[in-house]
């Protein structure tokens, strides 16, 4: 275990899925404070946040939080301020996605996913910026994307529509925010084996292999391999990437 990240504040949404739990261990390993957030109640919470300070004493807050919900955004972001301090860095992790395609998906599912998706990261990323701002502290974002951005998913039309949006939404945050020392970038995965996608091949095994097939390094991405990326993205010694989509997809985008 290393103290790598020990002068660091972490901030993630979407922490208690299987890639932000992976996320929050790997940053909690190398010595940062985290808060982290999620739709999941306190209680529900609790087991895996008692393990993290048995684990390694880690110095972490939970809050059970909407991302669409701009005005308790920023009263999370307010008491992480108050109780761990200024955040250095910024995971916006939390995504849902609906399998349906673009004629059977309805209005509310279509809305809801961009709301979580899109406006959701733009909530959680605008307010934590103009704290770091305000506050002259330099740091590092990361989005995290997919390489669904730019290609069609006939099942998940708005989680591509979403996504392709917050690469530009990326882009314009790194641009307003290079000159105050903040870095951001989005991280875009390809086949993870984790939440929807993990359920299905572990139904489905021939599916899996499928999946497996379709790409070029015949490799599915595991949790942990994100996770290390993100702190990749997260260095402070990383001065020089931004505006970047750090695409990690064994080659699919190529086909």
């Amino acid at each position: 275990m290393s103290g790598k990240f020990n002068n660091s504040i972490v901030l993630i949404t979407g922490g208690l899925g299987d890639i932000g739990r992976a996320i929050i261990l790997e940053f909690a390993r190398h010595g940062a404070s985290i808060a982290i957030a999620d739709i999941i109640d306190s209680k529900s919470a609790k087991p895996f946040l008692d393990d993290l300070i048995r684990t390694f004493g880690a110095k972490c807050l939970y809050n059970q939080l909407d991302v669409t919900n701009a005005n308790a955004t920023k009263s999370w972001i307010d008491e992480v301020h108050v109780k761990l301090g200024v955040p250095t860095v910024i995971i916006s992790n939390a995504a849902c996605v609906t399998q349906k395609s673009i004629l059977e998906i309805n209005a509310d599912q279509w809305k809801r996913e961009l709301d979580v998706n899109l406006n959701g990261m733009f909530n959680v990323v605008q307010a934590a910026s103009l704290l770091m701002t305000n506050s002259n502290t330099t740091g590092n974002i990361v989005m995290i994307g997919s390489w669904a951005a730019h290609k069609v998913h006939r099942e998940m039309p708005a989680y591509s529509v979403s996504k392709a949006a917050v690469r530009m939404l990326c882009k314009c945050f790194a641009l307003e925010l290079a000159p105050f020392g903040i870095t951001v970038n989005e991280l875009a995965p390809g086949y993870v084996q984790a939440g929807l996608s993990a359920k299905v091949w572990n139904d489905n095994p021939e599916r899996k292999q499928e999946a497996i097939d379709k790409v070029p390094l015949k490799s599915l991405i595991t949790v942990e391999e994100i996770a290390q990326q993100v702190l990749f993205l997260s260095d402070s010694q990383n001065k020089h990437i931004t505006g970047t989509t750090f695409l990690m997809d064994g080659g699919l985008s190529l086909l």
